[in-house]
């Protein structure tokens, strides 16, 4: 997968926050910390649009696969 480039502004609070993140040892570094976050950010915005045909779940299922290939485990993040 062709991955494009941005460049990003954050104020030093929330480096400190991000970096702490990187060092639970979760992520690799910060853009893993910025990408999984816009990934959550996109799927929870598209939850409530995504058209009721009788399996919700897996309507749901199917968006977050194409979200995103890699395995995610909501539960650990939200804990972190």
């Amino acid at each position: 997968m062709v991955m494009e480039t941005m460049q990003i502004r954050m104020n030093e609070q929330s480096v400190k926050e991000l970096d702490k993140i990187v060092k639970t040892g979760f992520y690799a570094n910060r853009a893993d910390v910025i990408r999984d976050a816009v990934r959550r950010f996109i799927f929870e915005s598209q939850v409530g649009t995504i058209k009721n045909n009788g399996n919700s779940i897996k309507e749901i299922r199917k968006t977050r696969e194409k979200l995103s290939k890699e395995k995610i485990n909501l539960k650990e993040i939200n804990n972190l």
